[in-house]
């Protein structure tokens, strides 16, 4: 998918470019969410378009999911729909208790247990549509309930400080004026004034950290812009709908479905989005976001009792060999950057591009032209440390933010993904497809996801908010 293929193989990508440009990694993970989950999108309605059209290319499979013989036994005691036949079951387990299942008794907790399973999807959209209610609209007034006392402590004190001087400045005033020492009569004014302007430096002094936190309290205090809520309430309202309708429609091959992919695929997709999540949210930096994230894949691999020395040596070894690589890109990057611009290179590209009298509109598709280009020969990691660091420093000449001409780089990138002569994502599925699918005919039909990248991309610049504005959110402009 388009999310994936952002954020979850090129994490690399973006840790070498966010070296390469000097910008924060965090800000580049959050600029690169959105749009993978909309090149996702493009991805998914281009699949599921195409085969409304043509019904050959994808016919409906044969296959049947296998449904434990308990489930008919559930359904024909309570309900033919699962959600209902659990939740009966949940006050009325007397039935449930007859039933056989792998030769004991289904007891209340093997219902507990289906009930959970079966209530999985509405527990998760609960909780993502929570967390994002309560880091929108509560953890800001909590702040600025925390902020408060501090920001009222600090003007009591500047207040001190300004009224202070006003009181011993009797103490410490100038003679009388006297026409004989016109010096001293400017001195004593001069000393007079001294508290005064001292007083206001450490009221200015002393208030300019948290001069910031009354408005930021006052902001949080009205709340968030009213289109949140109309947005907000809009998706709970049609995942609500989604979630009905999906529930009614649950019988014994749906929950049998369920029941494989919540044990198999949840805890995997969970621990991705919790290494996303500490991410995005500030509470742990990138690497130790990775920390966390192997410390979870341990659980399970030990949850799943597939974890032993062998593989752990693997990974460590693979581990190791990754974070080389990276840390000799980083110093590729620099040595290739210093040189060229040493040797007068990045002057003549300038003197090059600017000789054009580019737009920025022209400059932003020249770049990303060049690369796209550049993708079809070249893996990512030689275009990212040779080719981006010459286009950076003309970015602030056109205007353009560098944030954003980066996660334009990454969608387009994706092409350098599907386009001959590397196309690796070609080569691997050509290791998995069967004999008589040619190379070729993979190629031909990856054609048209390059054509979605494009398309991504032309959204992406038009409606720049797409990109720029989580970041902006979640961390401030800068």
């Amino acid at each position: 998918g388009g999310t994936l293929g952002i954020l979850i193989p090129p994490s690399v990508m973006i840790i070498v470019y966010a070296a390469v440009a000097g910008q924060s990694v965090v800000k580049l993970y959050a600029a690169a969410m959105f749009p993978g989950f909309f090149l996702a999108f493009l991805y998914l309605v281009y699949v599921i378009g195409w085969a409304l059209i043509n019904p050959k290319i994808a016919p409906k499979s044969t296959a049947t999911i296998p449904v434990p013989e308990w489930v008919p036994k559930l359904q024909a005691a309570y309900s033919r729909n699962m959600p209902l036949a659990l939740l009966r079951a949940l006050f009325r387990p007397g039935k449930a208790a007859a039933i056989d299942k792998d030769g004991k008794p289904f007891g209340y907790g093997s219902v507990v247990k289906s009930a959970i399973i079966a209530s999985f999807p509405l527990l998760l959209s609960a909780v993502m549509l929570g967390g994002i209610w309560w880091y929108v609209v509560i953890h800001p007034q909590d702040d600025a309930i925390a902020a408060a006392p501090v920001a009222l402590g600090t003007a009591a004190t500047a207040k001190s400080a300004v009224a202070a001087p006003e009181k011993l400045e009797p103490l410490g005033a100038a003679p009388a004026a006297d026409e004989d020492k016109p010096e001293e009569l400017g001195a004593g004014g001069n000393a007079a004034e001294a508290p005064a302007a001292g007083g206001v430096e450490v009221l200015q002094q002393m208030g300019s950290l948290d001069a910031v936190r009354p408005a930021q309290g006052a902001s949080a205090a009205d709340g968030p812009d009213p289109a949140f809520f109309t947005w907000f309430w809009g998706i709970v309202a049609v995942t609500a709908l989604v979630m009905a309708w999906y529930y009614r429609k649950m019988g014994a091959e749906q929950f049998a479905l369920l029941g494989l992919l919540v044990p198999s695929v949840m805890p995997l997709g969970l621990l991705t989005l919790v290494v996303l999540a500490v991410i995005l949210f500030g509470i742990t930096t990138a690497t130790e976001s990775a920390a966390i994230g192997a410390f979870g894949a341990f659980i399970l691999g030990f949850a799943a009792k597939t974890l032993d020395w062998t593989r752990i040596k693997q990974s460590v070894f693979l581990t190791a060999k990754t974070t080389a690589m990276v840390c000799w890109l980083f110093v590729g990057s620099a040595l290739f950057s210093a040189v060229f611009a040493l040797l007068g290179g990045q002057q003549l590209v300038e003197h090059w591009v600017l000789g054009m009298n580019l737009t920025p509109l022209q400059f932003m598709i020249l770049s990303q032209a060049i690369i796209f280009v550049l993708g079809w020969p070249l893996e990512w990691t030689e275009i990212i440390v040779i080719f981006v660091p010459i286009f950076l420093p003309l970015l602030k000449h056109f205007d353009i933010d560098p944030i954003l001409w980066g996660t334009l780089v990454f969608v387009n990138l994706q092409a350098a993904f599907l386009s001959p002569p590397v196309a690796m994502s070609a080569f691997y599925l050509k290791g998995v497809a069967p004999s008589h699918v040619t190379l070729n005919q993979i190629f031909a039909g990856m054609m048209p996801y390059m054509f979605v990248v494009i398309l991504c991309m032309v959204i992406m610049y038009v409606w720049p908010g797409m990109t720029l504005w989580l970041p902006q959110y979640l961390y401030g402009a800068g």
